[in-house]
């Protein structure tokens, strides 16, 4: 499993960040990384008050 990590900023407060993380079943971290810029921006259309300022992908525990 991989995890797609990042950094969501509220656009009035940019100080104001949270730590999210999602289960991304992809290969490895390099397909995820690929396909993280669409799911972010589907994420950003949902959520349009908030910014992604970094992500990530990495291998995540297994379950």
């Amino acid at each position: 499993m991989i995890e797609l990590i990042f950094i969501a900023c509220l656009t009035a407060s940019p100080s104001a960040c949270e730590k999210r993380s999602v289960a991304y079943y992809a290969e490895n971290p390099i397909v995820c990384a690929f396909e993280a810029q669409p799911y972010l921006a589907r994420w950003i259309d949902t959520h349009p008050d908030w910014r992604i300022a970094r992500w990530s992908c990495k291998r995540g525990r297994a379950a």
